[in-house]
């Protein structure tokens, strides 16, 4: 087995774990390449992630979230441009255009902007890779869990560089 592979495997059990062992693999949304799609699996996408201190500091952790809360308040406002510039340079290339990245968002990652009720877990570095999980209650009080995974940009700061949706067992009440 590769390194690289057993380092995507590494870090897809690390997710499942640190969601308390309650997510399974889910499947991320296509790539959008032109008129191409090409389907990504969870440890795919991750695997370009930063390769970061075993643990950052309280204020690193504040910043991500603030990325993470900024950005979904841009895209519960329907303001792509603003939405898009949270988005690491990888994802930016993967799309034309904000306009493009918003309709995505919308059409594969809709359970972000209807959810009832958010809240931040404890992010961890895993195999240095930087992941903010993020609770979403949804109207029916299923519970699901938004897999972050975070990168720092040119100048130091955070940059959202993938998002993996996945189920949890929990039910809220």
């Amino acid at each position: 087995m590769t390194t690289l592979r057993r380092t995507q495997i590494t870090v897809a059990l690390a997710l499942a774990a640190l969601a308390g062992g309650e997510c399974a693999m889910a499947e991320a949304p296509s790539r959008m390449n032109g008129d191409a799609r090409v389907t990504m699996r969870a440890p795919y996408l991750l695997r370009t992630a930063d390769a970061a201190d075993p643990s950052l500091a309280p204020a690193e952790w504040s910043s991500i979230k603030r990325i993470i809360g900024d950005q979904l308040a841009a895209l519960r406002n329907g303001d792509a441009t603003r939405a898009f510039s949270y988005a690491s340079t990888g994802i930016r290339d993967q799309f034309d255009d904000a306009t493009t990245f918003l309709l995505m968002v919308q059409q594969r990652y809709g359970v972000l902007l209807t959810a009832r009720y958010t809240e931040f877990l404890d992010g961890a570095v895993i195999d240095g890779h930087t992941i903010q999980p993020l609770r979403l209650v949804m109207n029916d009080d299923t519970v699901l869990v938004a897999l972050y995974e975070m990168q720092r940009d040119d100048g130091g700061g955070w940059r959202i560089a993938g998002c993996v949706i996945a189920p949890s067992t929990v039910r809220s009440t």
